[in-house]
């Protein structure tokens, strides 16, 4: 890809999700919105091979779709209130249509149809940019009008997205699509406790970010793209696979590590608001996800596998060190420690 090219994409992105971030117009959060979709889809499409031309078609119906159901359910509230604030959403059409629209341009159940496709269809990089840049402007809109949604509808779309995330992602083995599911179920938790404390919702989302770069940047550097690779990559990088596993750990939620925290203070926080039925039926789902990064995380500390297959023993190559890498390791596996200050700011 053209450098140049790639540069405007880059800087349109910053700049789209600086527009919608930003503003109190529901005018001006769709401008955002769709210049963040149109400065991703270059990006998607880059490698000119068939897969990735079908993901960013895919990508770019459901996204103009869900923009254009965002601009609707804006419209309708306007004509109904007056007034184009984003707070200001108390038209309960409008706060249907509004949470249809998020949950297609972030991907929650059932409109996730659209999301493991276009991210088996792209480069790691891209899915990376996918699976968390592109997910803040949409969330940051609907931690606005947090006050507004109605809660039986969100709680609805984050069960349904917690169980798909874990049950669709058991038989998958291509690493992309397994991180997608991942990202649908982490979505569902966010979506749960987004009406009752935001920014916990926050929090979750950006310790969600940070593994979950450190886990695609760990894979780009081995080139891993499905399970077989991952369990010969070992001959090439065998301290980053070692990291990768108990990142891969801490994603999951297991403890002590970083991501048992925002699924601990999610929990408390329904414990709290008296639903500790719903609590402990999103805790069991989880299971289901548990299982894959399992599978994953054994299969980066694997040696060779033990049949018959024919894998060839990659090269051990001397790989010059990355420090990103390395500090992002770090503080996906012992942030746990700052809990009880992260819970006071909350």
């Amino acid at each position: 890809m053209n450098p140049h090219a790639k540069l405007i994409s880059l800087l349109s992105l910053l700049l789209g999700s600086t527009i919608t971030i930003s503003s109190s117009h529901w005018i001006m959060a769709w401008i955002g919105l769709e210049i963040n979709t149109l400065a991703i889809i270059p990006l998607i499409s880059k490698s000119h091979h068939p897969r990735a031309v079908e993901a960013s078609i895919k990508y770019f119906l459901v996204q103009a779709s869900a923009s254009a159901l965002v601009l609707f359910s804006s419209m309708s509230n306007a004509w109904a209130t007056g007034q184009w604030d984003i707070t200001q959403l108390t038209n309960p059409t409008s706060c249907l249509l509004l949470t249809t629209a998020i949950a297609m341009k972030l991907g929650l159940a059932p409109f996730h149809f659209w999301f493991p496709e276009v991210l088996q269809g792209t480069s790691l990089t891209t899915a990376l940019l996918l699976s968390t840049v592109m997910k803040f402007p949409p969330l940051t809109i609907l931690f606005m009008v947090s006050p507004s949604l109605n809660p039986t509808v969100l709680t609805i779309l984050a069960l349904t997205s917690t169980a798909l995330g874990g049950w669709m992602g058991l038989n998958q083995t291509q690493t992309r699509k397994i991180l997608a599911f991942s990202s649908i179920s982490h979505l569902g938790w966010m979506a749960m406790i987004i009406i009752y404390n935001p920014k916990l919702t926050m929090m979750t989302f950006y310790l969600y970010t940070l593994m979950t770069t450190t886990v695609f940047l760990s894979l780009n550097a081995t080139k891993t793209l499905k399970l077989s690779t991952m369990m010969t990559s070992w001959t090439k990088t065998p301290a980053l696979n070692t990291t990768l596993m108990l990142t891969l750990l801490s994603l999951a939620g297991l403890p002590p590590l970083t991501g048992f925290m925002p699924k601990w203070f999610i929990i408390q926080e329904l414990t709290k608001q008296e639903m500790t039925t719903t609590a402990l039926v999103i805790s069991m789902l989880s299971l289901l996800g548990l299982f894959f990064y399992l599978r994953l995380a054994y299969y980066a500390t694997i040696t060779l596998p033990p049949n018959s297959a024919n894998h060839m023993k990659q090269w051990h190559t001397n790989k010059s060190p990355k420090t990103m890498t390395a500090i992002l390791t770090s503080l996906s596996t012992i942030l746990l420690p700052l809990s009880p200050m992260i819970l006071t700011t909350l």
